[in-house]
């Protein structure tokens, strides 16, 4: 930071100029570089890019049309309805007419990758579905010191990417590592090749309908303005890992098993502790027999089912799951001791991954912070005009 601090005090103490985002930043429509066709496969070599959270949607074989990005021509991908926007230094296809390719204009004088960084600090959400870059976002003024500094800027803000990209890239394996025992644990069939599991289950286990074992029951309604009307200390769970919010009343009392009913998310599985408001987008399941059945085995075994969940799930109009057809799911029911043992190591790596307190997501939550911090530091200068 001295460094940056004492190229101010030298190039600009005075501030600097603060221009329009459209000033410095021309865009291309996508027009000629969208996909075409949807089916992708992974050995396919373009990726097909949305600037959204996804990114990569998946890879095409299409041959015409690639916007040839690359390390000495990178591109600031934007999206027009959602503002959400992401750095791009490889060829790729676009997935929507609604993406803009963002490049630095000729009498720019701002680095774009700068720019990127600048954009990261800008703080607006979109209020209706409208195109927002002429209209809105190309308005918005942004400083602009001397290219000296933006370097330096820009090759602090690059560490810092590179050591929470290396945290990701330790989690996603991580989180394979987890998926890997996971599947070998609970193949109880004599076959996992974790000699302890065969040796204890040499012959398989028996296995049961999950109606004959739990309770399913649907959650009860819950609206927003439910919530509002009665806030509390109870998260309500309706679809998904996230609380819908947290609400003054409770349907659940040790049932922490959940299973998405309805929407985009039907057939996942969540866990939830303690008391909290099961909505009715979700099932709980509820063990009838905790001596035959491990409430976290029968997590992490419905984790691993989740593509003989998504075969019950059906597509036509609104995705839904069926109470009676998921009560048909077969489980299996190895001896309690077995079950605790597995139970065990699975949880140790699902806290590794997983639990934002402890582990890798708690050491990746603290980089971004830190990062955060740094970056509205070093991007915040005084305004030579005031």
């Amino acid at each position: 930071m001295s460094q940056i601090d004492d190229l101010i005090a030298d190039l600009c103490p005075d501030g600097v100029e603060f221009r329009r985002l459209g000033d410095l930043l021309g865009y291309e429509q996508p027009g000629k570089y969208l996909v075409s066709s949807t089916r992708y496969d992974d050995s396919y070599p373009t990726p097909v890019l949305t600037a959204g959270q996804t990114f990569v949607l998946g890879y095409t074989d299409e041959d015409d049309g690639i916007y040839c990005a690359s390390k000495e021509r990178p591109v600031i991908i934007f999206d027009d309805f959602t503002t959400a926007f992401k750095w791009v230094d490889f060829p790729f296809k676009a997935k929507s007419s609604a993406m803009k390719m963002l490049q630095v204009k000729s009498t720019g004088n701002v680095s774009l990758r700068f720019a990127y960084y600048i954009m990261q600090t800008i703080k607006y959400s979109p209020q209706d579905h409208a195109r927002q870059w002429i209209s809105t976002y190309s308005e918005f003024p942004i400083p602009i010191p001397p290219l000296e500094v933006q370097r330096e800027i820009v090759a602090i803000l690059d560490t810092f990417t590179e050591l929470e990209a290396e945290l990701e890239a330790e989690l996603e394996a991580r989180k394979r590592q987890y998926e890997y025992y996971r599947d070998a644990l609970l193949r109880l069939d004599g076959q996992s090749g974790i000699k302890w599991i065969d040796d204890l289950c040499p012959d398989g286990v028996e296995y049961r309908k999950l109606g004959d074992c739990c309770c399913v029951k649907t959650g009860d309604a819950v609206s927003k303005a439910s919530i509002d009307q009665n806030p509390g200390q109870y998260p309500v769970i309706n679809s998904g890992r996230e609380p819908l919010g947290y609400i003054g009343s409770f349907n659940t009392d040790d049932d922490p098993i959940g299973v998405t009913s309805r929407g985009a998310g039907v057939g996942s599985i969540t866990w939830c502790d303690g008391r909290y408001f099961r909505g009715n987008l979700n099932y709980s399941v509820t063990i009838l027999d905790r001596s035959l059945i491990d409430t976290r085995f029968l997590y992490h075994s419905l984790l691993l089912l989740q593509p003989q969940i998504q075969q019950l799930c059906t597509y036509q109009g609104i995705p839904a799951l069926n109470k009676a057809n998921l009560e048909k799911l077969p489980i299996p029911i190895p001896p309690l001791e077995v079950q605790r043992e597995i139970v065990n190591v699975l949880d140790k790596f699902d806290a590794l991954v997983n639990d934002l307190s402890i582990g890798l997501p708690a050491e990746l939550a603290a980089r971004r912070k830190q990062y955060e911090y740094y970056r509205n530091q070093l991007l915040t200068f005084k305004d030579a005009s005031t």
